[in-house]
């Protein structure tokens, strides 16, 4: 394999794959697209994060795209993925690249692109990236213009933006005590900025491109020493991002731990019921059903989506959207960017709890008064190419009858293969970033996910 484009861009080992040589393939082909844009006068924009060598290929991907003749605004420090998308959409830009593997293992880099509209790039462009690859001569010099190439404070100019679109005031009057675990990742600063000390107590707020030895991925297997952390510090609530920060999980005030899926319920309800916002709705195969609950109650359009963040950010763009999101802590406000932020989704929770004078697990408590208790889990499995392909094989054929004991009521092949059962549902499919057979389990008690998803590994 040299360059491959998966679910958000392309990620690979560094050193492996990830090499200079590679990345200046990406590079010159992502030139050739920009160099057709109606924007490409504008220029592009190139941000990283804290990974191994994340600037140096940012530097390095700048020389490329000035030695075709693109201006190129670099971020003058690590930057969030969505304040890249920010900075491409506010400046009119042809596109960005961020160099980041998000929540990958540390071995693993990436370059995801970003459209002008301050969103990933549409599947199609990737395709249209893609199929400029085979044209690209390795051997092609690169003779950076350096006059070409501004040094931007892609952070400050997020964080100015970010802080006109939250009420920090009132936050800041509830004096809700918040810890801020940014996994090593490109959301560290930010968050401080924005509060003083006396409000926010930071953890993995630090550069170590190691990740200390875990994914920078905000789910319950990679925080335990975090909640322990939030526990000894009483704090009254916790954002939790990923490596680039586009995603997020939270603590209650307990230290339980607050997905995705019940985060983008709780702003939904919040956009609806409290704000008397209207749009329609998408989400990716994988998000909880309360999303459809929810909809038909308010009589909202719902999209279900394949997975893949760019799915939903497409139709942000061609629809009127009001909010968008999957199951893997992403999730997208419309009116703000059409882009996953863990930041702002963070910071707008902590509005809420603030005007409404609830805690975290008060508003989740509201979810389960009104639409019933749920609970979720996906396991993640590294098995053989063989072992992997045998199981989706089976899971396709659609003849599962019995899911650990529990009858099937429906079967949906939209991104996976998702079996639905009284009071819940499986998925498997295979991950677009990682060599790894992915489990999701949705479920109205912690005993039927946990028996469907033992169920679901011994297949493997």
């Amino acid at each position: 394999m040299q360059v491959k484009f998966g679910t958000d861009g392309w990620r690979a080992i560094i050193a492996k794959d990830y090499t200079f040589d590679n990345l200046k393939l990406a590079a010159l082909a992502s030139a050739r697209y920009f160099l057709q844009h109606p924007n490409r006068a504008k220029g592009v924009c190139v941000g990283y994060d804290t990974r191994f060598m994340s600037k140096n290929f940012a530097e390095y991907t700048a020389e490329v795209f000035s030695s075709q003749g693109l201006k190129v605004y670099l971020s003058d420090s690590f930057a969030s993925t969505p304040a890249v998308s920010l900075f491409t959409r506010a400046k009119q830009l042809a596109g960005g690249i961020v160099i980041t593997a998000s929540h990958n293992p540390a071995i693993y880099n990436g370059f995801k692109v970003k459209a002008s509209y301050g969103g990933p790039a549409h599947p199609e462009v990737i395709t249209e990236i893609e199929s400029y690859l085979p044209l690209i001569d390795p051997a092609t010099e690169i003779t950076p213009d350096r006059k070409l190439i501004e040094m931007t404070d892609m952070k400050g100019f997020y964080l100015s933006y970010l802080k006109s679109r939250i009420d920090l005031a009132l936050i800041r009057d509830s004096r809700i005590k918040i810890a801020h675990n940014a996994m090593y990742g490109a959301g560290q600063d930010l968050i401080t900025s924005i509060f003083d000390e006396s409000m926010v107590n930071c953890y993995h707020c630090s550069l170590n491109p190691g990740f200390g030895g875990i994914n920078p991925e905000p789910m319950p297997q990679y925080i335990t020493d975090f909640v322990d952390f939030f526990k000894e510090v009483e704090t009254d609530v916790a954002i939790i991002n990923d490596g680039d920060a586009d995603r997020i999980g939270m603590l209650d005030e307990h230290g339980a731990f607050v997905d995705s899926h019940k985060l983008f319920a709780i702003i939904l309800k919040d956009l609806v019921e409290e704000k008397h916002q209207r749009g329609e709705v998408a989400k990716t195969f994988a998000l909880t059903d309360v999303i459809d609950k929810i909809c038909r109650k308010h009589n909202l359009v719902m999209h279900e989506l394949q997975v893949g963040f760019k799915h939903v950010s497409k139709l942000m763009t061609t629809n009127d959207i009001l909010i968008g999101g999957e199951e893997s802590g992403g999730i997208g406000i419309t009116s703000f960017l059409p882009e996953r932020d863990g930041v702002y989704t963070g910071l707008l929770i902590l509005e809420m709890m603030a005007r409404r004078q609830k805690t975290l697990s008060g508003l989740v408590q509201e979810l389960y008064d009104e639409y019933g208790f749920f609970c979720y889990n996906r396991v993640d499995l590294h098995v053989s190419e063989e072992k992997k392909q045998a199981i989706i094989d089976r899971a396709a054929a659609g003849d599962f009858q019995n899911i650990a004991g529990y009858n099937v009521i429906k079967f949906s092949n939209l991104d996976g293969y998702k079996y639905h059962f009284e009071g819940g549902w499986m998925l498997i499919r295979p991950s677009g970033t990682e060599p790894v057979l992915r489990l999701y389990c949705e479920a109205d008690s912690q005993e039927k996910v946990d028996k469907v998803l033992s169920f679901a590994a011994k297949l493997a």
